[in-house]
């Protein structure tokens, strides 16, 4: 009896808690935000906010107000829309919210890299260090040299003035990629003088393989993020990362030359804190991705942009041929290719709006924090609620913010000037009469910043920059619209179109 009486007891507790797992006992506590955890049982949401996470959102804002929570996969989200509460989301302590645990969660099932107390630091410490100052006026260096050996040596070769025809997207995202990991991971060594140019033409097959590679892995991202692959899209992932953490591999890349600083720095640092060399492998993996995995589509939709837009491409070449002239170059016939500069790069308003309003309409990186403990919000409105400790809070600028028609005129369209007065200082943006300080979040915020942003900046620019510069650009056909948007992508940084367009360009001069 007393045997049947322990199995009956092990049985309700195995179903009660599985009926928590699942979430059934969940109910709002006074003072939480509305709760909806929808209809199936621990997914809750998941299915719908994976589909289509903007449109989700939206449709839950209508039904719950600014500040809601919802089931995804087993955890519940609070989602915080109103942009007054974001300064005090990502100013509280990591005591309280901390976006690590979230993070780590992801880059070791995306990139199989598990971080250590040490990573943060390490990564934090070298990215001020080498991604800003001095630092980035070396790197930005170094990306001209890439550039110059993958979109301008054709030129140097006396290119004549023929229309070239391309896809725009694949355009911009191989020279950009490639462009950016020459310049991060190093450059093939010549083997003896005079094999300079084989070097080069090596760094640009090399290059162009990994870009490859890249892209069947960048396509599996989003379903990979949230564990939906297929059997063989699994397998498909699983030899990508090997092929990457190959290719990567330390020792590999200690046998380039012209290694940045930002890479050599981390892996030594890492090394002295006692990870083993097969992790910091996967580690090169990590910060490719983080560093490229968005530059390329960016500075394809503003270059799309730019094209759809006249007066924009006008303004920006104009602006681009001024300070080209007044360092002391100029595009004509017979002359040298420009050599952009960081300080060159710091003179351009008009672009630095441009590339921001881009970064405006295609950014949309979702923001989570991790709750530690039970922690109080106030809203703007003066209501005071509580995120509940164990729960995730999550901001998706790109809806409260960014395509917010109280923040920003008709939102959905690009103007180039929007960021800058006519005077060329920064616009200030206000809702409901009040200064807003969080009017455009395509770096994140807070602790959880973009540490490479300044060199992601300074790298997109330079591309344009020079393309502006260099090159005629046209579309094909300048009457096809702009492409939609891959909604599969929502919360990864820059949105994705779902196909390409083409363009042609040739030497202007």
């Amino acid at each position: 009896m007393a045997l049947w009486v322990i199995l009956l007891c092990a049985l309700v507790s195995s179903l009660l808690g599985g009926l928590y797992v699942l979430g059934v006992f969940r109910r709002q506590r006074p003072n939480e935000p509305p709760l909806d955890k929808g209809t199936i049982p621990w997914l809750g949401y998941l299915l719908e906010f994976q589909k289509d996470s903007s449109e989700f959102l939206k449709r839950m804002q209508r039904k719950h107000g600014d500040v809601f929570t919802v089931l995804i996969g087993g955890y519940y989200f609070t989602f915080v829309m109103d942009p007054f509460c974001f300064g005090s989301i990502v100013k509280e302590s990591r005591a309280k919210l901390d976006f690590r645990t979230n993070a780590t969660q992801l880059v070791l099932r995306v990139f199989g890299y598990k971080p250590t107390e040490a990573t943060h630091s390490v990564v934090h410490t070298s990215s001020t260090k080498h991604l800003m100052g001095d630092g980035l006026t070396v790197l930005t260096q170094a990306t001209m040299d890439s550039f110059r050996k993958l979109l301008l040596f054709n030129m140097s070769l006396g290119e004549k003035r023929v229309w070239q025809e391309e896809n725009l997207f694949h355009y911009c995202y191989n020279i950009v990629f490639r462009a950016g990991y020459l310049a991060l991971y190093g450059t093939e060594p010549p083997q003896g003088a005079g094999n300079k140019e084989k070097a080069e033409e090596q760094d640009r097959l090399h290059s162009n393989q990994l870009f490859q590679e890249f892209r069947k892995y960048d396509r599996l991202f989003p379903r990979l993020a949230f564990a939906l692959l297929s059997p063989k899209d699994k397998r498909e992932a699983e030899r990508l990362k090997r092929h990457f953490w190959n290719t990567l591999s330390v020792k590999k890349v200690w046998q380039k030359d012209n290694i940045s600083s930002w890479i050599s720095d981390q892996d030594q640092l890492l090394a002295e804190n006692g990870v083993p060399e097969y992790m910091r492998n996967r580690f090169m993996f990590m910060l490719l991705w983080a560093s490229q995995g968005n530059t390329g589509p960016t500075a394809f939709w503003l270059l799309l942009y730019l094209l759809k837009h006249p007066e924009a491409l006008q303004a920006v070449r104009d602006e681009v041929d001024k300070v080209s002239r007044e360092s002391g170059q100029e595009v004509k016939a017979g002359s040298p290719p420009v050599t952009v500069t960081r300080d060159m790069l710091n003179q351009t308003p008009l672009l630095d709006s441009a590339l921001e309003e881009t970064l405006r309409l295609v950014a949309a990186p979702l923001l989570v924090r991790a709750v530690l403990e039970d922690t109080c919000l106030r809203t703007s409105s003066g209501t005071e609620l509580t995120l509940r400790k164990g729960d995730r809070v999550a901001l998706f600028p790109h809806i409260s913010v960014q395509m917010n028609p109280e923040i920003h005129e008709e939102p959905h369209k690009f103007k180039y000037d929007r960021f800058i007065n006519p005077d060329g200082t920064r616009k200030d943006f206000y809702r409901n009469g009040k200064k807003l300080k969080f009017v455009n979040m395509p770096w994140g915020a807070g602790v959880s910043t973009c540490p490479g942003r300044f060199f992601a900046t300074a790298e997109m620019k330079l591309f344009v920059f020079l393309m502006l510069s260099h090159f005629e650009l046209e579309l094909v056909d300048g009457e096809e619209e702009i492409p939609a948007i891959d909604i599969s992508r929502w919360g990864f940084g820059t949105m994705q179109p779902v196909r390409d367009i083409r363009f042609r360009y040739r030497p202007r001069f």
